[in-house]
């Protein structure tokens, strides 16, 4: 018998889920470390600006690009800490009454969630794609230039990990859903 968590996961599930959660955990903290680096950036611009009367060129463009970037390299671990919006209160009354009910909302939920982060993801990789190909910039040439596509791919790697927490959102719920009750 496998080892399992005090909710009845098995221990394969449970194994799955942390090689996730850390790879998850990794993206968010490169998120932080740009929100440190955009940090650094609006300071040196402000500073430049006012004391040197010297901005940094390309400031507002790789701050706009950055937000982006962020968004995207902290949902999976925003949605894995249940930090993203939803009623609660809802799902505890409905859990209290009837975990099984409460297992079946969230798989419902999953699977709403994956179809649409799906959606997301499809239509973000052909923008990938061209913007590669093409060498698309953002920024005025002879001022301040920067390429798009490492925006785009982090677009993507964001949704993917955000997809891969969903599903497994989803596997839990059902085996939840599914287990059979202590006797």
């Amino acid at each position: 018998m496998q080892a399992s968590d005090p909710d009845g996961l098995p221990g394969w599930f449970l194994r799955i889920r942390r090689m996730v959660d850390a790879l998850t955990a990794g993206l968010n903290v490169l998120g932080t470390l740009l929100i440190l680096g955009l940090m650094v950036l609006v300071n040196m611009d402000v500073v430049g600006r006012g004391v040197f009367n010297a901005p940094v060129s390309g400031v507002p463009e790789m701050v706009s690009m950055s937000i982006v970037a962020i968004v995207f390299l902290q949902v999976a671990q925003t949605f894995r800490r249940g930090r993203l919006t939803r009623s609660d209160a809802v799902l505890g009354f409905v859990g209290r009454y009837s975990p099984r009910a409460r297992h079946a909302l969230d798989l419902i939920f999953s699977i709403a969630a994956i179809l649409l982060i799906w959606q997301v993801l499809s239509a973000s990789a052909p923008l990938f794609v061209k913007a590669w190909v093409r060498g698309t910039y953002e920024g005025t040439i002879g001022d301040f230039t920067a390429p798009v596509w490492p925006v785009k791919l982090i677009i993507l790697i964001g949704c993917t990990a955000l997809l891969v927490q969903l599903v497994l959102f989803g596997v839990a719920a059902l085996l939840r859903l599914t287990a059979r009750r202590a006797a």
